[in-house]
């Protein structure tokens, strides 16, 4: 069984996520409390700049108000590791508070943003 293709894949997401957050297209967010699970606790996310793509079906207005159904189906497709809906709707409310933020100073124009409060 050839191992190298996952590891290469997990090499490429570094790489990435590493570009990203140096581009400022994507933020780490430390979390007050952990997210349990199985392999160990999540106390890191890393939250990505949202595309068209993930925004679809949502209303920029709800996520700038961080309505929390908004942020349940955003927050999946834009963070890593990977938020499942059930764990968003866990979340401590200053960690939904903090992730909120974080993408909604996504949505404004970058003449705005040093205005905006960050994480």
């Amino acid at each position: 069984m050839d191992t190298t293709k996952p590891q290469e894949d997990l090499q490429n997401q570094a790489a990435a996520n590493a570009a990203a957050l140096a581009s400022g297209d994507a933020r780490e967010i430390t979390r007050d409390v952990p997210l349990k699970r199985p392999g160990g606790d999540l106390a890191r996310v890393l939250v990505r700049r949202p595309n068209a793509g993930a925004l679809r079906g949502l209303s920029l207005v709800e996520l700038l108000h961080m309505n929390v159904t908004a942020l349940q189906t955003l927050l999946p497709r834009v963070t890593e590791p990977m938020l499942h809906k059930a764990e968003v709707l866990q979340l401590d409310p200053a960690d939904l508070v903090t992730l909120g933020t974080e993408v909604a100073s996504f949505l404004v124009p970058k003449a705005q943003r040093e205005q905006f409060p960050s994480a």
